[in-house]
């Protein structure tokens, strides 16, 4: 049951069996129901944000050398950057010299849907959705809340342009 209510996982992103997320008790949803009034400021927070990383990330030229893929928001639609996700080149050894300077980030999905254990009944492995394969080996979820201080964004982005030698 505790697997089930936790989206099916045995550990973090490892999911075992096809669950759903029934974690929300009524205290729970009683401060989600004080904090409400708040979404849209806070989501305009991490936009704002991720505006400036935007900005600050191709002014570095990690974009022009394509060692930083940026997020795309398609048009006509709205991104509220719950989280602000790169795909970064050597994002493994890039993730270590972050966590090395004290700087969080995170590698949310790191194994593609058809290769985890509650789809292996669908038959598909290790080749079959190569984009999807490539997707998980090189994401990497920085820090976008929205008290984050252009500061704090401009180190972020001078740390990852440290470890590219730019």
């Amino acid at each position: 049951i505790r697997t089930l209510r936790a989206h099916g996982a045995t550990a973090t992103y490892m999911y075992e069996a096809i669950g759903g997320n029934f974690r929300l008790d009524a205290l729970q949803a009683a401060i989600l129901g004080v904090k409400l009034p708040h979404l849209e400021a806070w989501t305009e927070a991490r936009r704002a944000n991720a505006a400036c990383y935007m900005a600050m990330f191709k002014a570095s030229g990690l974009v022009e050398r394509g060692l930083i893929t940026l997020p795309v928001v398609l048009k006509d639609n709205r991104h509220v950057y719950n989280q602000f996700v790169v795909r970064a080149q050597n994002r493994d050894a890039l993730k270590a010299h972050l966590a090395a300077q004290g700087i969080g980030s995170m590698i949310y999905y790191p194994k593609p849907l058809h290769m985890q254990a509650c789809f292996a009944d669908l038959g598909y492995g290790e080749g079959d959705f190569p984009a999807a394969e490539e997707a998980c080996a090189s994401v990497l979820a920085l820090p976008i809340y929205g008290a984050l201080t252009a500061e704090q964004q401009h180190l972020v982005v001078q740390t990852i342009a440290g470890y590219y030698g730019v």
